[in-house]
């Protein structure tokens, strides 16, 4: 007996287009040499920088899918950070697999985190490792425990003088001094967001391949949003110019409010959607709560590369020169539009 085929007669033979096909085949390293249109010693340590983190991530993401399962993920490690700080047993493990990828690597003298009191050196890289990488190894760890999204940030410097001392006094100069920047995103798929100050590219892992595989190219924020994202438990802490903007937000039916304890996953929204990002300072800490050189800035770098805009309220974040490695910022970021509304309340100069 015959069978009879289950296939329309006007079907087409299953086929993936060229494009797709060239998109698979972009992976970040490649995707970093091809911003850079060169195969030189700095674009290929540039390369091999992004292909270090992304191995960072790989590590913690796997970590983190087995949160649970293995001891080392879930709950407190016991010590404070030296902001004073509660630490996850997460943010420990985190920070030891960025100082592991990067020790063997030749390309970095020192690593900075906020979870360390002072860089952190390796000495056999220095005569040759010409960067730095500044970094807060999980953003947003109180989620973890809940199984809610967390995130990584970075920033890479080049290296300025000798430092023989190990002040890193060469780290304590704006923005514009980065050379790159970047997150990543642990949630249902783990995603990698960088600039080399060539536009804003995002990729996704595959885990079959284990590579992170180019998602989409040239990210733009849109220039007006609809969404804000703030604490509002903090609402009797701030002054009263920022709680005017919030009450102006409440009483205008465009926003809405999504805020989800995670830096990195509120800005992933708001770079994608538009809108707001802010964590002000307030009456007791009008510094805020924010590091410049770990969280602020590499978001600010990565917002204005995509037709954004981050500032302190005051000023934009690209300029503020901070004082101290683990100087705390005001953070606003997000579309152009939103950040200056609210600037123009800060500054009490709305129409």
């Amino acid at each position: 007996m015959a069978t009879q085929s289950t296939t329309p007669d006007n079907a087409q033979p299953f086929s993936i287009p060229e494009r797709a096909l060239d998109r698979d085949c972009t992976t970040l390293s490649r995707h970093v040499l091809q911003q850079l249109q060169s195969f030189s010693p700095d674009a290929q340590d540039l390369s091999a920088l992004m292909g270090r983190i992304a191995l960072a991530g790989k590590l913690i993401a796997r970590r983190l899918s087995s949160a649970g399962i293995v001891d080392g993920v879930l709950g407190f490690a016991g010590s404070e950070n030296v902001q004073g700080e509660a630490v996850k047993k997460m943010d420990v493990y985190a920070n030891e697999v960025f100082i592991s990828a990067f020790k063997q690597s030749g390309l970095v003298c020192r690593l900075a985190s906020e979870e360390m009191d002072e860089p952190y050196y390796i000495p056999e890289n220095c005569p040759i490792g010409r960067y730095t990488l500044l970094y807060d190894p999980i953003d947003g760890s109180g989620n973890i425990d809940t199984n809610l999204n967390v995130g990584s940030i970075f920033a890479i410097r080049q290296q300025e003088g000798s430092d023989t001392t190990g002040e890193a006094k060469d780290l304590l100069q704006d923005g514009s001094k980065q050379i790159a920047a970047g997150y990543i995103l642990y949630g249902s798929s783990t995603v990698l967001v960088y600039t080399i100050g060539k536009g804003v590219h995002a990729f996704t892992l595959d885990p079959s391949l284990g590579e992170f595989i180019l998602w989409q190219e040239n990210l733009t924020m849109p220039e007006r949003g609809k969404v804000y994202s703030v604490n509002e438990g903090n609402f009797w802490d701030w002054e009263d110019n920022m709680r005017d903007y919030v009450r102006y937000v409440h009483r205008n039916d465009n926003y809405t409010a999504r805020y989800s304890g995670a830096l990195v996953s509120d800005f992933h929204r708001i770079l994608l959607q538009g809108g707001v990002f802010l964590y002000p300072g307030t009456k007791a800490k009008p510094d805020g709560k924010l590091r410049l050189l770990y969280e602020s800035a590499p978001l600010a770098f990565l917002a204005e590369q995509a037709g954004g805009r981050a500032s302190t309220g005051t000023m934009p974040i690209s300029e503020f020169v901070p004082k101290k490695l683990h100087q705390r910022t005001p953070l606003i970021v997000g579309s152009i539009k939103d950040v200056e509304l609210i600037e123009s309340f800060l500054n009490d100069r709305r129409e």
